[in-house]
């Protein structure tokens, strides 16, 4: 779910689009992802925008999509805070 690069950061999310809100739903154990929910639609990269936003605001820090850029399962990756800060801030949502 969490894992350290070379580059930074990288953190293993499972999207649902068109949801109410954006927002984090938790932990999908057997995918071993994060559970995201997405208010944008899955069309022309507005989910992968707004995920990329949620994240960089959320952690205050500069998230790129690195993988899954047409998948539900998607990595990202964290540059410029550690993994213990990108844990300690998502702690609440485990």
């Amino acid at each position: 779910m969490i894992k350290e690069s070379k580059e930074g950061v990288i953190l293993q999310i499972y999207v649902q689009p068109k949801a109410k809100r954006t927002e984090i739903d938790g932990v999908d154990e057997w995918r071993k992802r994060l559970k995201v929910k997405v208010k944008a639609p899955p069309v022309e990269g507005k989910a992968n925008k707004e995920i990329v936003k949620f994240f960089s605001k959320l952690l205050g820090a500069e998230i790129s999509l690195i993988k899954g850029e047409t998948s539900r399962e998607k990595d990202l990756l964290i540059r410029g805070v550690s993994i213990e800060e990108v844990k300690k801030k998502l702690e609440i949502y485990r």
